[in-house]
């Protein structure tokens, strides 16, 4: 039988995880909600499907180092750098076109390397599901988390009709909607038919790339090329700016009329905010989170992440994220974290260093 080959998708930024996220060190190597990165987690709770040795990293090319460092039981010449970042599409591309080399029915459990899951177990088991129908369907397979409030930030699966009458572990894809408005959101949590987009993906590397080819068969051609390679480093620096910078929802997935979808009831969050990592911990019962050096007296819905290494200090604050690193302090209300994306892209203008 072919193999299963766990892809981590460790390309991303997390400039949202400023001031602790940097160029140097994005999010995805920062401990979040626990005492190892994101990243290594993550390589923890993909293991199992198969082997380290069958796995592969697709990061950007000044961190194949520091991904090294954090997942040392993945073969070195399978942590693959980007020159450039070009989102998901050409990312899971080239991971395909390498697994296609040696084992082209061997199916691909791409997932991003930031991501929190609180029941690993029960993550496994669901992606062994997805596995089963991507080989059984020839089929583009992915996870949709059962929704728990009608958010906006994240996108949207409409669920069609069961494979099996019997039971419903695996449907056919309906239709994908990004990001929707209050009401749109509240109509999917109310009506039982639409999951939350995570971003989590099973399919055969022959399957995908053959799909691909119908709609973007630049990338496809070009991703082939660039794995086979004698000098692969050489032939991204090269070939891989060039590409459609494009997710691998937009260029593959909306598209296609081979999509599943395998429900999962697994806790998850794509810890995407400071907010959300505040509410991957537990609290105290003034609803406070401190970590590191931080005293705190009279003070109410506060995380507090002291990573300088000196005391920080809070008297009488209510609804705060306040984060402190050696040469910048975060300070902004709980509820708004997701805006300081756009700060970062103000610093980056009279600052770039602090980024």
């Amino acid at each position: 039988m072919s193999r299963i080959h766990p892809i981590i998708m460790a390309g991303g930024r997390g400039t949202r995880f400023w001031p602790a996220s940097r160029h140097d060190r994005p999010k995805q190597f920062l401990a979040v909600a626990g005492e190892e990165s994101l990243l290594t987690r993550t390589g923890r709770r993909v293991f199992p499907l198969s082997s380290p040795n069958d796995a592969w990293v697709v990061t950007n090319v000044q961190h194949v180092g520091m991904a090294a460092d954090h997942l040392p039981e993945i073969p070195h010449d399978q942590i693959v750098g980007e020159p450039v970042g070009r989102n998901t599409a050409p990312c899971i591309a080239l991971a395909a076109a390498l697994v296609e080399r040696e084992d082209p029915e061997g199916v691909l459990v791409v997932t991003p390397a930031d991501h929190w899951i609180g029941d690993e177990e029960g993550f496994r088991a669901v992606m062994l599901r997805g596995v089963e129908v991507a080989r059984e369907r020839r089929g583009l397979v992915t996870f949709g988390i059962v929704p728990s409030a009608p958010e906006t930030g994240y996108g949207y699966i409409e669920a069609g009709d069961p494979l099996d009458a019997a039971e419903e572990s695996a449907r056919r894809v309906a239709r994908f909607t990004e990001k929707p408005d209050r009401a749109t959101a509240e109509q999917f949590l109310a009506g039982g038919r639409h999951f939350w987009n995570s971003g989590i993906f099973a399919w055969r590397a022959d399957v995908f790339l053959e799909e691909l080819s119908h709609h973007h068969p630049d990338m496809a051609s070009e991703c082939r090329r660039m794995a086979e390679s004698v000098d692969r480093e050489s032939a991204l620096q090269a070939g891989y700016a060039a590409l459609t910078s494009i997710s691998v929802d937009y260029a593959v997935l909306e598209p296609s009329d081979n999509v599943y979808m395998v429900p999962a009831t697994f806790a998850w969050s794509d810890v995407g905010s400071w907010d959300a990592a505040a509410e991957l911990e537990d609290s105290d019962p003034a609803g406070n989170l401190l970590l590191g050096e931080v005293l705190a007296q009279d003070c109410h819905r506060v995380y507090a992440d002291g990573q300088a290494g000196r005391l920080l200090a809070l008297i009488g604050v209510e609804d705060l994220v306040v984060v402190d690193t050696d040469d910048a302090t975060l300070i902004v209300k709980r509820g708004r974290s997701q805006e300081v994306r756009s700060l970062v892209d103000q610093l980056k203008a009279s600052d770039p260093e602090k980024t």
